[in-house]
């Protein structure tokens, strides 16, 4: 995994344009030599490493003060200068690890040249281990600077809808039930059935709570149209078909404030249809409930109670108000960028399930494995999941135009 990682990120998914000039030292040791390996493939810009060497510097000026004469001062500055001190320490430690990376494959690199060809072979081998080092510390401060999202750390509302292709899209949408079933159960998170539209194999519609750490912010990325190419168990002239269905990730808003009035809300009972049974066309159980001024609709069925199936409509509801606005907000922040991954646009193609070819593709980075078993039993869907995580960090530190947003994590 870790040479998979060093591959991508100093393949042709690195941000172009970066200095190949590199900070070893806030004093400003030499640079990379032109030839190095690592020259202009940084993830970390010259204008990010400017940003980093001044938090270096406070951070170290703030050290000082704290290990100083501090018998004239205040208790509460005493506290404030705490919390700064390891709020940065949070960025500069894995930086000042980062430097003493690219000092030794500075020193690595000139070893090669050595007469000594067991001496060379040895820098060789050690300047892969340091240059894998690197990787992880640039991701490490990669992913200190980026601003956190407070929804990734919630569970999840995982709803998955048949597309277009008639029998096929449906059966297609109960495949990709089942991975995300054995993916759930290898992260050990819990499914509950919130409501089903189904009829044997063929799913048109379900909708599952997932419940876990982080779950919001490992699916994320899943929502949009999930296309299949492959020959139906119905086709008799060995014809390929493609079908399609959709997949939106929501957040679960559970202590999240949504504010919904009643007076906003038309709430509509009926009977609910299924495959027979004492409650099925014989009571009003089903609900559907209509947010007025958003014309958000949610209804359920699944339940025998009216009031069960009440509550569940209510946390989708709750769920695509609170996504809703988490976009909305999103859009507004981030109003100059057009290329979002895992926007759960419809009308965005963003994955590609290829059982002629065993390939999978995912649109919006670009990347293929050939693994379509892997992936349905959901044990090579955290590789995808890997690779788009790559890509959005890096497309958010880019989107840092002039860098203002840098700055220290809270606690």
């Amino acid at each position: 995994m870790r040479a998979l990682v060093r591959d991508v990120r100093l393949s042709g998914l690195l941000n172009t344009g970066m200095t190949q000039r590199y900070a070893t030292t806030a004093q400003s040791k030499p640079a990379l030599p032109p030839g190095s390996e690592l020259a202009g493939k940084s993830n970390l810009t010259a204008k990010i490493h400017e940003k980093l060497k001044i938090m270096q510097y406070k951070h170290n000026k703030i050290m000082e003060q704290m290990t100083g004469d501090i018998s004239g001062m205040e208790r509460e500055d005493m506290a404030r200068l705490a919390k700064e001190q390891s709020s940065m320490g949070m960025i500069v430690v894995p930086y000042e690890h980062l430097l003493k990376l690219y000092s030794e494959l500075i020193e690595l690199e000139q070893m090669m040249s050595a007469d000594d060809p067991d001496l060379r072979r040895l820098a060789r081998e050690e300047r892969q281990e340091v240059l894998e080092n690197v990787v992880t510390a640039e991701n490490d401060i990669i992913n200190a600077l980026l601003p956190k999202d407070s929804a990734e750390s919630a569970g999840a509302i995982l709803e998955i809808r048949a597309g277009t292709g008639g029998d096929e899209a449906s059966i297609f949408c109960g495949d990709l039930l089942h991975m995300y079933e054995k993916y759930a159960q290898l992260r050990k998170w819990k499914l509950e059935t919130m409501s089903m539209d189904s009829e044997g194999d063929k799913i048109k519609e379900i909708v599952l709570k997932v419940s876990g750490r982080g779950v919001f912010g490992v699916l994320m990325f899943e929502s949009g149209v999930h296309r299949v190419q492959r020959v139906p168990a119905t086709e008799t002239q060995g014809r390929v078909h493609t079908s399609t269905a959709t997949v939106a990730v929501l957040p679960h808003a559970a202590n999240v404030n949504i504010v919904i009035k009643e007076s906003d809300l038309r709430i509509d009972v009926f009977r609910a249809s299924g495959k027979g049974g004492q409650h099925v066309n014989t009571t009003d159980s089903a609900v559907r409930i209509t947010h007025i001024p958003t014309g958000i609709s949610v209804e359920n069925q699944q339940e025998r109670s009216q009031i069960q199936n009440r509550e569940r409509a209510m946390q989708v509801l709750r769920a695509r108000m609170y996504e809703r606005e988490r976009s909305r907000l999103d859009l507004e922040r981030r109003a100059s960028r057009n290329k979002l991954i895992g926007s759960g646009d419809r009308s965005e193609k963003c994955r590609t399930y290829n059982y002629a070819q065993n390939r999978v593709t995912d649109h919006r980075i670009n990347f293929s494995m050939f693994n379509i078993e892997g992936m349905m039993n959901g044990t090579a869907l955290q590789i995808v999941i890997d690779q788009l995580r790559i890509q959005h960090d890096l497309d958010e530190l880019a989107s840092m135009d002039n860098f203002d947003d840098i700055s220290p994590p809270t606690q």
